[in-house]
């Protein structure tokens, strides 16, 4: 069984709408300046279900932002989950939160990463 590495916990809160522009709607909750910036693995709970998630905590650099945040990526779940408590178990870390050239070129490493969770998921058995 896979270890959490560390909890997140919070109301979901509406932003810009970008991850659903990319093709990636997401889940934002606010983090402390001091929790690690990176793209990881865990598990959401929603409404008392768990959810194979894809997580980017960090400031949205390619973008120009600067406030830190997560944003919580639940592979095949498409619901509405704005002002719903949410709580994130990290389980895994994939890689650190880069600045790409373009949009484009994000949304091609997202896919990869999207790819790596995917098989992560699939292979874990302490579900």
């Amino acid at each position: 069984m896979v270890k959490s590495l560390f909890t997140l916990k919070g109301q979901v809160e509406h932003h810009l709408g970008r991850g659903k522009t990319l093709g990636y709607p997401t889940a934002n909750i606010a983090v402390t300046p001091s929790t690690s910036e990176g793209i990881y693995l865990g598990w959401t709970v929603v409404d008392g279900k768990r959810y194979s998630s894809l997580v980017f905590i960090g400031a949205a650099i390619t973008f120009g932002e600067t406030d830190k945040k997560a944003e919580v990526y639940l592979l095949d779940f498409r619901q509405n989950l704005y002002d719903k408590n949410i709580e994130v178990s990290i389980i895994k870390r994939l890689r650190d939160n880069i600045k790409f050239p373009s949009a484009k070129a994000l949304v091609k490493q997202m896919k990869k990463d999207e790819q790596q969770a995917r098989a992560f998921f699939t292979n874990y058995q302490g579900r």
